[in-house]
This record gives C-alpha cells, sequence and structure tokens, in this order.
C-alpha cells in the first residue's frame, strides 16, 4: 500500500498528492473555455485530459522505442559485414526489434503500425541492409509462343483423352 501523508481529514495517498500537485502546476489548465462544457469553472474538459494522457503515451511509447532500437543495433554488432545479408542470421534480431515495437505499442495501446515504428525499420534497413540484393535468379514468364503452347496442349488433350474414353466403354462388355 502507498505510504500515507496526515491530514485534517486523515490520510491521502501519494496519488490524489500527484493528482493535486498537476492541477496547482496547471497541467491541467482551467479556463473560461471550460463553461461550454457545462461544468465547474475550475474544472477542466475532459479532452484536455485525454490529450495529457495521450501525449504520455506517446512520449512514452518514443522512450521504449528507442531502447528496443538500441537492443537491436547492440545484437547487430555480433553481426559481420559477410552476414548482413543471410536471413538465417539477421532473423532474430530483426524479429526481435518488430516484435519489440508492436509489443509495446499494444500494450500502450498506442496503435501499430505506426509512423515511429516504420521509422525505426525504414532505419535499420538504410542502415545495415541497403546493400542486399538478390542472388537468385529472378524468374520471369516465359516468352508468348511457349506460353501459348503450354496452354493449348492440354485443351486439345481432353478432347482426345474423352472420346478414347467413351471408345473404349463402348465395346459391350460389362468391366468389373
Amino acid at each position: 500500500m502507498a505510504p500515507c501523508v496526515q491530514t485534517g481529514s486523515g490520510c491521502l495517498s501519494r496519488r490524489l498528492l500527484l493528482l493535486w500537485a498537476l492541477l496547482g502546476t496547471g497541467l491541467c489548465h482551467t479556463s473560461t473555455e471550460t463553461e461550454g462544457f457545462g461544468q465547474d469553472a475550475r474544472t477542466s474538459p475532459p479532452v484536455a485530459i485525454f490529450n495529457w494522457t495521450a501525449q504520455l503515451t506517446e512520449e512514452m511509447y518514443t522512450n521504449i522505442t528507442q531502447k528496443c532500437w538500441e537492443f537491436f543495433v547492440d545484437l547487430m554488432r555480433n553481426v559481420t559485414a559477410s552476414e548482413l545479408c543471410e536471413w538465417k542470421v539477421i532473423s532474430r534480431p530483426y524479429s526481435l526489434l518488430q516484435a519489440c515495437l508492436e509489443g509495446w505499442a499494444d500494450r500502450l495501446h498506442y496503435g501499430y503500425p505506426n509512423a515511429l515504428a516504420e521509422q525505426y525499420i525504414f532505419q535499420s534497413h538504410h542502415r545495415y541492409f541497403h546493400n542486399c540484393t538478390l542472388e537468385h535468379q529472378v524468374y520471369f514468364d516465359p516468352p508468348e509462343d511457349v506460353l501459348l503452347a503450354m496452354i493449348i496442349a492440354p485443351i486439345c488433350l481432353i478432347p482426345f483423352l474423352v472420346t478414347l474414353v467413351i471408345w473404349r466403354s463402348k465395346d459391350g462388355k460389362a468391366q468389373p
């Protein structure tokens, strides 16, 4: 349980003192605009609290993603330059970066994918994987004449096979 401070009406927890401090410092500022919400002029509208919470969440996510990035960079220090394009080697650090960014966004209800996470993913590609090229030959469609032959051959073969089956079944003998 949180420690309490003795006051005239009993104990106030640290959380209430923190709320009081925030209200006293003007973070939850009051103005004449609050009268339009039908509330007492001394209270702030719920939107101001929501915006403050969203701003705090964004700041927390920014700090956490920086730690995710630092962890990724630390893991990538163990990868040699010749291994940078081998998926078996980089899949673990890359997947951990992605899982860290996505997991913390989910925990903070921040939304994923987001601009900050994309920035770190692009930064990883730019810094580590920009020289990776495809070593395997890329396959293209065959030339049109070969493709046409591959399409027409089965089409012509089907009527021939159907005719052969019908002709063989007409010999009049019952097949077991």
